[in-house]
């Protein structure tokens, strides 16, 4: 048996997007569902940044014409869009295959975000940690508040550091600015 070698291990967060979407309420409309996959991408990115974890958010194209996977890179967060005839569930068990090594040596702690019992049980028996949707949201949601509060949103344009500061600090430094 190989000795874990030294060092910080590697986090890794994958999720199984549409399972986390459709946690509060499903769904429906292709519209809708491309917004709600826009808003979790955007709070995963976040997420990704100020965790220091890298993400691999999976979502399903299992009944899509798509006859590729496709992977999109932004930072430490990845998005996988599966293949036809590819589930999440499927690509997710076989990322965990792949980091099974890592994680018994101990250089890597892999979580899987799901609501899916078989999946959680699947990913448990390769060694990987399991977490619900409900408690992944409700993670990311008391790490927002841990770095102060809620980020306003840019619209769609570059963000700045005054979207990232919280109201009240912003006014005192509109008093400052003003004070000149």
């Amino acid at each position: 048996m190989r000795r874990a070698e030294a060092g910080p291990r590697r986090r890794i967060l994958i999720v199984d997007g549409y399972n986390v979407i459709n946690v509060r309420k499903p769904v429906r409309e292709s519209l809708q569902l491309e917004d709600a996959r826009r808003k979790l991408t955007d709070r995963l990115h976040d997420y990704a940044g100020y965790s220091g974890q890298q993400i691999i958010l999976v979502y399903d194209a299992w009944l899509s014409d798509r006859m590729q996977r496709s992977v999109e890179n932004r930072d430490m967060l990845q998005v996988v869009f599966t293949m036809k005839g590819e589930t999440a569930d499927c690509y997710i068990e076989r990322l965990c295959d792949e980091l099974a090594e890592d994680i018994s040596l101990r250089r890597a702690q892999v979580r899987v975000a799901t609501s899916d019992g078989v999946e959680q049980t699947v990913v448990l028996g390769r060694g990987a940690e399991r977490l619900s949707s409900r408690e992944l949201l409700l993670e990311m949601d008391m790490a927002q508040q841990a770095r102060g509060g809620h980020v306003r949103s840019s619209g769609g344009r570059k963000s700045t550091v005054a979207d990232r500061l919280p109201e009240d600090v912003l006014a005192k430094l509109e008093r400052m600015r003003r004070e000149q």
